[in-house]
C-alpha cells in the first residue's frame, strides 16, 4: 500500500505529462502481481467497489476528532478525504504502518469489495489505524470512488505500454477482454506469457480522433463533411451473439442503453453518435429528429432503466463508420470504401434505432462555411471533414479527420456560488455558479443560476477569482460560498436548452469562462428572457 500511495502523492503534486508517465511506468515494473493490476483498475475507472457514503467517514472522524477543529480544516483544505487523512489519530501503542501483505493494495481492495454496508465503517476505520496519512488518503479516495489526481484511462495505459515495450494501441485493443488485476496482461509485457487475444469477446476498440480545424481551409475533392452531432461518442461492438455499447472512454454503457444493445443483432464494430429522438427545432437541417443532449442526459449514467425512461427518451444511434464487417476488419480501407460497406451495413439494421449520418454537399469549401455558419439545430455541434482515402487509425493524426465546430454563444452572467475543485485546485476556489437576471433589477428581477464552469480562466485569473471569493464570501452553505452579486463573466457556451431540472428553466451545453467583466456592472448582465431567445 505504502507504494501505492506514494505513486498517488506524486501524480497529484506533478503536472508534467512525461512525469507522470514515468511514475506510472516505474510503479508497474517495480511492484509484482496482484497489486500493480489493481493499482491500473483504480487508475483507470475499472474498480466497482460498493462505495463508503462520505457521511459515514465524516460520522468516524467526528468520534476522534473535535467537530469544530475538523469543519475548519476542511474549509481550509477543501477535500473531505484529505482533511480525515491528515487529521486521524491513531490509538495508542499502533505503529506508523504495518507494510505486511495484510495491509497490501490487493488485500485491502478485496476487503473493501467484501464489506457489508454495515460494517464498512468500523472495517475503515481498523485500516486507517495502520496506515500513515498518505496510505489513509489512498484508502480513502478508493473507498468512495473518488480517485481524481490527474490521469485519463488512456495516459495510464500509455505508462504500461511504455513500461514493458508495447504498442498502447493493442493494449486497448484487448483491454476489455480482460478483467482486473490483469495478470496475462503483464506476463504478455514481461515476455512470459502470450498477447491476449479478443476473439468471441465484445471488446473496445480505440477511436479514430479529429484535430481541430482552426484556420485552416481543405479541398472538398480530398475532404467529405459530415455533420458532427451532439450526442455521446459510441462503439457498437457485437461478436460471439453479445452485443457491447462503449463510450469514447472505453466505458461500458450497454446497461443504460439496453434497447439500442438489444436491436443490434449482427456481427460487427460501428462507430457512432448516440442520440434520443425528438424534435427538430431550427436551423433548416434536414434530417430525422434528434433532440438535444439535456434529453440524452436524463439516461446517461443509469444502471437500470425503466421501461417508461426508455418509452420517454428513445435512443438511436446515427452511424458514421464501421471498423468491422463481421469478422472482416475494414480500418485499413480508405473512408471512401468504408463508407461503401457501411451503407450496405446498415440496410441490415432496424430503422428506428440507427440511421446513417448523411454527407453534407457543397459546391466549394465557401458555400460549405455558409451551411456550417446556419446550423444551429439542437443537436448539432458543428462539422466533421474526413480525409477520403483516410483508413481508420487509432487517436488522432495530422491531415486525416478536422472537428470545425460551430462558434459559441456568449453571455453575461454574476457570479453568484464558489466551490473549491479538485486535486492541484482544491485549495482554490475553482468551480463557479452564475446567474441571469429575470428582470432588470431596478425593477425588482432576482438572479437565477443558469450554469456552473470551472475552465477557460488562465492560472493567473484564477488567484484573483479565488482572492475575490474570499473577500466577498456573504454566506456558507458547507463547502459552498455565496458571494456578493457584483462580478460579472462573461460565458461561452456550445448551446442552450430548456430544462424542467433547473430553477431558470435553462441547461448550458459546455460552459466556460471567456471573459472576467470587472469593467461591467453586475445589473447590466444579460436577463433570462434574452438566454431563452438562444434555446434550441
Amino acid at each position: 500500500m505504502r507504494q501505492f500511495s506514494q505513486l498517488l502523492d506524486g501524480l497529484v503534486y506533478t503536472r508534467s505529462r512525461n512525469a507522470k508517465l514515468k511514475l506510472i511506468a516505474d510503479y508497474l515494473r517495480e511492484t509484482p502481481d496482484p497489486d500493480r493490476g489493481w493499482a491500473m483498475a483504480a487508475l483507470t475507472g475499472g474498480l466497482d467497489l460498493p462505495g463508503v457514503k462520505a457521511s459515514a467517514i465524516k460520522a468516524l472522524v467526528d468520534e476522534r476528532v473535535d467537530p469544530v477543529l475538523f469543519a475548519m480544516s476542511r474549509d481550509f483544505v477543501g477535500d473531505l478525504a484529505e482533511t480525515a487523512a491528515l487529521l486521524w489519530p491513531k490509538p495508542p501503542g499502533v505503529p506508523a504502518e504495518i507494510d505486511s501483505g495484510a495491509l497490501g493494495l490487493a488485500a485491502l481492495i478485496n476487503r473493501l469489495m467484501t464489506l457489508g454496508r454495515a460494517e464498512a465503517p468500523r472495517a475503515l476505520a481498523s485500516m486507517l489505524d495502520q496506515l500513515d496519512a498518505s496510505g489513509r488518503y489512498a484508502l480513502l479516495k478508493l473507498a468512495t470512488g473518488e480517485l481524481r489526481v490527474g490521469v485519463s484511462a488512456r495516459l495510464a495505459k500509455t505508462a504500461l505500454a511504455q513500461a514493458f515495450g508495447l504498442d498502447v494501441d493493442q493494449v486497448e485493443e484487448v483491454w476489455h477482454g480482460l478483467e482486473p488485476p490483469y495478470e496475462p496482461l503483464f506476463a504478455w509485457g514481461e515476455g512470459v506469457g502470450a498477447q491476449p487475444t479478443p476473439a468471441d469477446v465484445p471488446v473496445f476498440r480505440p477511436f479514430m480522433l479529429a484535430h481541430p480545424l482552426e484556420d485552416l481551409r481543405v479541398d472538398l475533392a480530398d475532404y467529405a463533411a459530415e455533420w458532427k452531432w451532439d450526442g455521446i461518442r459510441v462503439q457498437i461492438v457485437g461478436v460471439g451473439g453479445q452485443t457491447r455499447l462503449y463510450s469514447r472512454a472505453g466505458d461500458d454503457i450497454t446497461g443504460s442503453f439496453p434497447d439500442v444493445a438489444a436491436a443490434f443483432d449482427v456481427a460487427g464494430v460501428l462507430d457512432g453518435e448516440l442520440l434520443v429522438k425528438g424534435e427538430v427545432q431550427g436551423g433548416g437541417i434536414e434530417h430525422e429528429g434528434a433532440a438535444s443532449f439535456n434529453a440524452l442526459q436524463q439516461r446517461l449514467g443509469r444502471k437500470n432503466v425503466s421501461a417508461k425512461m426508455q418509452a420517454d427518451y428513445p435512443a438511436f444511434v446515427r452511424l458514421y463508420d464501421i471498423l468491422f464487417d463481421g469478422a472482416e476488419d475494414l480500418r485499413a480501407l480508405g473512408w471512401t470504401d468504408r463508407r461503401a460497406r457501411l451503407e450496405r451495413f446498415v440496410g441490415r439494421l432496424p430503422s428506428d434505432r440507427f440511421d446513417l449520418s448523411a454527407v453534407i454537399e457543397a459546391e466549394s469549401f465557401e458555400a460549405l462555411e455558409e451551411i456550417r455558419a446556419n446550423a444551429r439545430d439542437a443537436a448539432i455541434e458543428g462539422m466533421m471533414l474526413k480525409r477520403r482515402d483516410s483508413p481508420y487509425i487509432a487517436g488522432r493524426r495530422v491531415g486525416l479527420w478536422y472537428k470545425w465546430k460551430r462558434d459559441p454563444l456568449t453571455a453575461d452572467c454574476v457570479m453568484m456560488y464558489a466551490q473549491r475543485g479538485h486535486g492541484k485546485r482544491s485549495s482554490y476556489y475553482s468551480d463557479y455558479t452564475f446567474g441571469c437576471w429575470t428582470a432588470p433589477p431596478e425593477e425588482g428581477g432576482e438572479l437565477l443560476p443558469v450554469g456552473k464552469a470551472y475552465s477557460g480562466f488562465t492560472d493567473e485569473e484564477l488567484k484573483w477569482l479565488d482572492h475575490f471569493v474570499r473577500t466577498r464570501t456573504v454566506q456558507r452553505f458547507g463547502p459552498v460560498r455565496e458571494v456578493e452579486k457584483s462580478l460579472v463573466l462573461e460565458v461561452a457556451f456550445d448551446s442552450l436548452h430548456l430544462s424542467k431540472r433547473h430553477k431558470s428553466g435553462l441547461a448550458m451545453r459546455f460552459p466556460r469562462i471567456a471573459r472576467i467583466r470587472r469593467d461591467k456592472p453586475a445589473a447590466e448582465a444579460d436577463l433570462i428572457e434574452t438566454l431563452q431567445r438562444m434555446t434550441s
